[in-house]
């Protein structure tokens, strides 16, 4: 389906005769169309991976409350609830179904369950997309300026575990203005979009904001005062707590501590996680349904996540991940944990 103007997430060219440039001329169309196919299949089973995790946790504080391991119940729910951002991430690009309808519906009733806008989302997103780690981009705010010192991600890191910060993450996702923290400016995502997606937006952050009120009522209706506590405490705490630096970790992981901000290839960061116990705890974690392969995403949004390592392999073999921002993920922290650099 054809995209309005202020619609489109562009795939990035920047300057002809730049890096990114020669690298997507490494493939041709006969190899990118195949991945850029959807499969129902294929994201109906990420749907059902994330909410199989989500059903074992509560079914774990369920079954245990109270005791401590409703910690563990916790901490699983927060990692899942991470996965409905992932595949709220996949909607909003328009990657989960190829019917519009469906992909809208289902991205709308995840982005709900984890109290975020997927219309809304796919505003500010398609933002990032379009003016990546420049003065447009709402997402410098987050990740931009790394390293900043051993301390400042811990420090940042905490408050978001403690709950600090989930305010501010929720009204990202809302569509608040960002401040660029370099030049002050203020960056407002809904300003710049069409006016189709601007109302659709609107609608979803009014669903969003009933749907929240609604569930400790029907919590209430289904186990009174216990249902209500149950609810808080293995859904809204997980929310506001572990779900919390997992956004942000993720994020700096993706785009903090680059060295050069002309190309997706050197802006934004592929995450290896394979090989050892670290990568493979990442994975869970912080990188679920394939998202790692961040660099690959930018220079091909049209892609779904579950092609995105085929596409990744086939960029390698080409050459085109040479002097790229591709680590694995011991060698990506280290980065984003290192000392400040000193500014001339």
């Amino acid at each position: 389906m054809a995209q309005r103007s202020g619609e489109e997430f562009r795939e990035d060219h920047r300057t002809p005769g730049s890096r990114n440039a020669q690298a997507r001329s490494l493939l041709g169309a006969a190899e990118l169309v195949p991945l850029t196919q959807l499969s129902t299949g294929r994201s109906l089973l990420a749907v059902m991976q994330t909410f199989g995790l989500i059903g074992a946790a509560l079914a774990l504080g369920v079954a245990t409350w109270p005791s401590a391991w409703l910690l563990v119940s916790v901490v699983l729910v927060g990692i899942a609830q991470h996965g409905l951002f992932i595949l709220a991430h996949e909607a909003a690009h328009y990657r989960l179904f190829a019917h519009r309808g469906a992909n809208d519906a289902l991205g709308r009733f995840i982005g709900m369950l984890g109290g975020i806008s997927m219309c809304t989302y796919r505003v500010t997103h398609r933002l990032h997309h379009n003016n990546l780690y420049t003065e447009e981009d709402p997402d410098t705010a987050i990740h931009g300026g790394y390293p900043r010192g051993r301390a400042y991600l811990w420090k940042k890191l905490a408050r978001d575990l403690a709950g600090l910060n989930a305010w501010k993450t929720f009204a990202y996702f809302f569509g608040a203005p960002a401040i660029n923290e370099d030049t002050q400016r203020e960056i407002r995502p809904l300003d710049d979009t069409s006016p189709q997606l601007r109302a659709a937006a609107r609608r979803d952050r009014w669903g969003v904001v009933a749907f929240h009120l609604a569930a400790p009522l029907l919590a209430l209706a289904l186990g009174g005062g216990r249902g209500v506590l149950m609810y808080a405490v293995l859904w809204l705490l997980p929310m506001v707590t572990v779900l919390q630096p997992i956004l942000r970790l993720r994020a700096v992981l993706e785009h903090g501590a680059v060295d050069d901000l002309s190309s997706p290839l050197t802006a934004a960061r592929s995450n290896r996680t394979r090989g050892c116990a670290a990568n493979w705890l990442a994975r869970f974690v912080l990188f679920p349904h394939h998202v790692n392969y961040h660099l690959e995403h930018h220079l091909y949004p049209a892609v779904p996540h579950y092609h995105l390592p085929r596409l990744h392999r086939l960029l390698a073999a080409r050459g085109a991940l040479e002097g790229a921002e591709v680590r694995d993920v011991p060698a990506s922290w280290r980065r984003v944990f290192a000392p400040r650099r000193s500014r001339a």
